[in-house]
This record gives structure tokens, C-alpha cells and sequence, in this order.
């Protein structure tokens, strides 16, 4: 489908591509990776002929027709349905032709609507649609209506609709809820040509990529299979190159030994000479380099406070004027919890991080929280909402002001901004970049909450993996919404539902909540008259009593998951019975006050150990009923 040959780009003072050559096969789903700013959407703009690499070293089919999706969709009076409609540029143009058609061209119009089945376009318009998170009567609203985000999602739809030979994805998940990035990749598994995906999203190019290609060091490579089959040819590749280069190392120290010891005898220097010459043609054996990529710093509190460190009873949170948008959340949270939040857009996920960040009060209800909990809060609109003429050496003066000059530049390299980037304007930075440092700021003072809220918009592969560490190594109470499925499952140990204008536990994992979001998609393009957003929610889930599709209680995984956070319970408790024991006894007999808060402590964390214990006999006797 598309062949690339000895192509050379260098443009802006830098080297993009050298002689680089591949050849993707017809209907091929090619994740394409590679280092932030190494050039992956220059490649994009090169074979769409934006940008003009001075030959024929790109070539495509002459009939083939080639899309990308790099730009929102203008705000318009036209409906959305009808903007992707007009994306099937034959059938608009007949359509339009159809209006002011002489007699006896209809006949020929008909025959090719129909050889296209037109009369179907309306139906998988609206499909992809729902997919995408626009409902049925949302469709037929104008595209003046909708913020850029949602003109971005029209923008995609438009581009899979038609269909076209050659689909050209740059991050297509960044403008995308978990939902619509979970029916996005079902799609693209069944696309039926070519797509070239820009993706750090690591389960899409698991699940949806064929091949994927590896731009580095100017050149590209083709690896077939996916990515965890990429990362394995590439670590057996290196340890090929690493044997080589040893064996060869090896060699030459020989060569050199024998021409260092025999070059000045008359009888050896022929011998020596040969060796000189052997040595002089040997090509050194090129290995992998791998970049380096910076930690996120993300310090555990010192001290951990009793817990819970929220509770919620009957509470309902809202913005001044109009009614509550959640509603009767009894919800507790713990030090060790790690909550994936889950739900569409517009559920009331944004504001439930805002109330457990103290940026919105509760209406009605309680919310109990420490006054000494320390909250950690990202979320993406920070990241545009920063000045493009500040700099990070500003922003960390602002963030220490105590702190000297040489402190302050250490801390912005710890987290991976060197010297040349610190007085960088924001502008100029990458939007990887512009995350670590929010990021890390959020969290350096080390939170006991970490809220983060699509973390990973614009973070490569290995930042992403470099973030999950951190968040493995810290000791604080997690809560995360992110689009990527891959970090929600390796972080979150609890999912929450943000449906139906409250959140409740979801007792099930990210496959029963990836075919729960695909079904519903099905169901909500066929029958308008069944969408909700999350209406069906709760039949989902099997802790209500109801059947679940393939079984009638939690599932094994599930039980297992609660026997380990009942053990967890139980040593966090023990734990903070001891630091209670030593306090009371280096208490002073003199400050009977004092002893007797110790005395009420002691005997309410002693029966909250008792309640876990028998939730954790508990679950282990479910447990074992399940799996026998």
C-alpha cells in the first residue's frame, strides 16, 4: 500500500529521516512509535504532500485515497450526522447531482447510490457516532454547538466513515474518554484497509496493530505483530548486537596483542601487516542505545493519617445554580486505596475530583475528611491553561520560594528538564514536557491524595511506563481517570462508576467494563430509544442481586481481590495499634487527657480490625465456595 525509498528529510535546522525505506502491506494496522519529537507527524505530513521530501521516495496507489485526522471539524450551522454524511464525498456529490439531474441521468445517479448502498449510510453514520459518544438526538444538533474537543471526535468519525484506502491516526485516544477509546480500538480491529496509527497508547497497539513500525535514529523499521511482540524482537535484536560487538571486541584485542608483539620482527611482519589490515576493515558493530528517560518524583507522605481519609454519607455535590450533578455518594476511601474512575464524559467524574479536592463543597450530606490531608490534583486543562511566556525556572521560583537558585535547578532536572529547557517559555515546550512538569509539581509536596485526572495525554510509551513506576513506589491514596486502559489496569485495585448522576463501586474488572461499553454502543445505535449514558449500569454489575450475562456473583478475580485488600485492612490496623500502644505508653500519667483520646482510639481501631477480620474470613469462605 504505501512504499517509502531512501527517503531523506531535514527541515528547521535538524535531521528528521536518512535513507530511510519501508514497504506496508495492503490492509495492514501499523502502530507507529518512536521518541517524543522524533518525528513521527513530520512522516504524516510528508506522505499526505504537506510537507515536500524532494522526489518520488513516497508512493502510494494512484487510486488510492488517503485521510488523516489532524485538525477539528468547523463550527457550523450543519448537523453532526450530516457533517460525517458529507464525508462520503461520491455520495454527497451524487446526492447533489440528484436535485437538478436531467431524466435521463437519474437512472445511472440510482443505479450507482445504489451500488454504494447510500440508503445504509445514515444508519452506520449514526453507529459510528454512538461509538463516539454522541447520542441520537445529540446527532442532530450543530456543529456550533460543540466545544473543540467534540468537534475533534466528529473529525475522526468523519474519517472512518469514509472509509478511506490509507487512515492516518495521530493520538486519536487524546480527545477520548475510556468509553470512546475502548470502542475506538473494537473498531479499528475490523477496519477494512490500511491504517497508520500514531499511538503511545499501549493495549491499542496490543490489540489493534498487525506490524508496527519503529522511527529511530532517521531510519524506520518495520516489526510484524504487536507491540509486546516488538518489545521482545527489539530486546533479542540488542542482545544479537551486544554478542557481536563482544565477539568482535574479542577479536580485535587478538589482532592487536599479535600485531603489538610482532610488528617489529622481520619474520612476523608480514603476518602483522595482514593483521593491521584485517583490524583497519573492520566494520564496528552498531548496538541499541537507549535513551534515557527521567523518573517522576512522586514522595509518599512521612506520616500516615488515621484513616479513612474520606468519607462520604448521602452527600450531593453541585455547582451553585441548578440541581446537584452527583447525588447520594456514600463512598470511604483509605490511605492504600487506588480507585480507576470510571464513566462516560459528562458523568460527573470531573466534578467528583474537584469535591475530593476541596474545590467544590458538598450541598447536602456529610463529607468527612482529615483538615491535615494534603491533596495532589492534575488534571489537563491544566496543561492549557498554562502562560506560553513563562518558564519552569518561574514557575518552581513560585512554587520555592525559600528555596536557593542551585536547589531549585536541581529539582527541575530531577524531574527531567536539564538546563537548556529550565528558562524555556512554556510555548516552546513539548506537551510531554509541559506534563512532567505539572506532574511532579503537583505531587512535591507529598500528597496523601493524588488525584489524576488523564495523566498520559501527551506522555511516549516509556513516560508512561516511568509514571507507573512512581505511582508503584508511592505510599498515598490514588484516584485515576485516564483513557488508558493499559495504566488503569496495572494502578487502579477498585473501580468506581460514575453513572445515572452518582458513583458507586463497580464490582467487576476492565473486560466486564470493555464489553459492557461495547454492548451498550450496540444497543444505543439500534434502539435510540434505550440510550442513557450509564442507565443500564447497574444491571451490569452482579453484587445487585441480578444475573450477570456469564455468572450470577462476583467473579473469582474479584473474591480474590477482596481476601487481599480484607489482609491489607488488617495489617494497616495492626500497625496502627502498635503506634497507639507506644504512644500511650510514652504518654505522660500527668495528662489524663491525653490518655483517655489514646484509650478511644485504641478501642475503635481494635473493632474496625475485628470487622475486617470477619470480612477477610469472610471472603475467603466466598472465595473457596467460588472456585471449587
Amino acid at each position: 500500500m504505501l512504499q517509502i525509498t531512501d527517503l531523506t528529510f531535514n527541515a528547521w535546522g535538524r535531521k528528521f529521516l536518512e535513507d530511510a525505506s519501508v514497504s506496508l502491506p495492503p490492509g495492514a494496522k501499523v502502530g507507529l512509535v518512536g521518541r517524543n519529537g522524533i518525528g513521527k507527524s513530520t512522516l504524516f505530513k510528508l506522505i499526505l504532500g504537506e510537507l515536500a521530501a524532494g522526489g518520488d521516495e513516497i508512493s502510494l496507489p494512484k487510486t488510492a485515497r488517503v485521510a488523516s485526522v489532524d485538525q477539528e471539524h468547523p463550527a457550523t450551522p450543519v448537523s453532526v450526522l450530516e457533517t460525517i454524511l458529507e464525508a462520503d464525498v461520491e455520495r454527497h456529490d451524487l446526492l447533489t447531482r440528484l436535485e437538478t439531474a436531467e431524466p435521463e441521468e437519474m437512472g445511472e445517479i440510482w443505479t450507482r447510490l445504489i451500488e454504494i448502498d447510500a440508503d445504509a449510510a445514515p444508519a452506520r453514520a449514526a453507529e459510528i457516532l454512538v461509538g463516539l459518544g454522541f447520542s441520537q438526538e445529540n446527532q442532530q444538533r450543530p456543529m456550533s454547538e460543540y466545544s473543540g474537543g467534540w468537534r475533534m471526535r466528529v473529525a475522526l468519525a468523519a474519517a472512518l466513515f469514509a472509509e478511506p484506502d490509507m487512515l492516518l491516526l495521530d493520538e486519536p485516544t487524546n480527545y477520548l474518554d475510556l468509553e470512546g477509546a475502548l470502542w475506538l480500538e473494537a473498531r479499528l480491529k475490523k477496519y477494512p484497509h490500511t491504517a497508520l496509527i500514531i499511538s503511545h497508547d499501549r493495549e491499542m497497539l496490543n490489540e489493534v496493530c498487525t506490524h508496527i513500525l519503529h522511527l529511530a535514529n532517521h531510519t524506520l523499521t518495520l516489526y510484524t505483530g504487536n507491540y509486546d511482540a516488538f518489545e521482545k524482537a527489539r530486546a533479542e535484536k540488542a542482545r544479537l548486537q551486544l554478542s557481536a560487538k563482544a565477539k568482535q571486541d574479542a577479536e580485535r584485542a587478538h589482532l592487536q596483542a599479535f600485531v603489538d608483539r610482532f610488528k617489529a620482527k622481520a619474520s612476523k611482519a608480514a603476518q602483522a601487516q595482514s593483521r593491521m589490515k584485517r583490524l583497519a576493515k573492520m566494520e564496528p558493530v552498531s548496538t541499541t542505545i537507549e535513551e534515557r528517560v527521567a523518573p517522576f518524583i512522586l514522595p509518599s507522605p512521612p506520616r500516615p493519617l488515621a484513616p479513612p481519609l474520606i468519607r462520604l454519607e448521602r452527600a450531593n455535590v453541585g455547582y451553585e445554580t441548578g440541581k446537584p450533578i452527583l447525588r447520594n455518594l456514600n463512598l470511604r476511601m483509605d490511605l492504600d486505596d487506588r480507585i480507576g474512575l470510571l464513566g462516560v464524559n459528562g458523568a460527573g467524574k470531573s466534578t467528583f475530583a474537584k469535591m475530593i479536592a476541596g474545590a467544590l463543597n458538598v450541598s447536602e450530606g456529610e463529607l468527612h475528611r482529615d483538615k491535615k490531608m494534603r491533596v495532589g490534583w492534575f488534571h489537563q486543562h491544566q496543561i492549557e491553561a498554562m502562560d506560553p511566556t513563562d518558564t519552569p525556572l518561574e514557575i518552581i521560583r513560585r512554587a520555592m520560594p525559600e528555596a536557593s537558585e542551585s536547589s531549585r535547578r536541581s529539582k527541575l532536572a530531577q524531574w527531567g528538564l536539564g538546563y537548556e529547557k529550565q528558562e524555556t517559555t512554556v510555548a516552546s515546550l513539548s506537551g510531554g514536557e509541559r506534563a512532567r512538569l505539572l506532574l511532579n509539581q503537583v505531587a512535591m509536596d507529598a500528597p496523601h491524595i493524588l488525584i489524576l485526572d488523564e495523566p498520559t495525554n501527551h506522555l511516549d510509551i516509556d513516560s508512561r511506563r516511568a509514571l507507573l513506576d512512581a505511582l508503584n513506589d508511592y505510599s498515598g491514596a490514588v484516584i485515576l481517570i485516564t483513557h488508558d486502559r493499559s495504566l488503569m489496569e496495572m494502578v487502579a485495585d477498585r473501580l468506581w462508576l460514575a453513572a445515572d448522576g452518582t458513583v458507586k463501586p463497580y464490582d467487576g474488572d476492565m473486560d466486564d467494563y470493555a464489553k459492557f461499553v461495547l454492548d451498550r454502543a450496540k444497543m444505543a445505535a439500534v434502539k435510540p430509544s434505550q440510550i442513557k449514558e450509564e442507565a443500564k449500569a447497574a444491571e451490569a454489575q452482579p453484587n445487585k442481586g441480578k444475573k450477570a450475562e456469564k455468572r450470577s456473583g462476583p467473579s473469582p478475580s474479584t473474591l480474590r481481590h477482596a481476601v487481599k485488600k480484607a489482609e491489607e485492612r488488617m495489617a494497616q490496623l495492626t500497625a496502627e495499634i502498635a503506634r497507639i500502644d507506644d504512644d500511650m505508653a510514652n504518654a505522660s500519667i500527668s495528662n489524663p487527657k491525653a490518655l483517655e483520646g489514646l484509650t478511644r482510639a485504641r478501642a475503635k481501631t481494635q473493632a474496625d480490625l475485628d470487622a475486617a477480620e470477619a470480612a477477610w474470613i469472610e471472603a475467603e469462605e466466598t472465595l473457596a465456595e467460588a472456585t471449587a
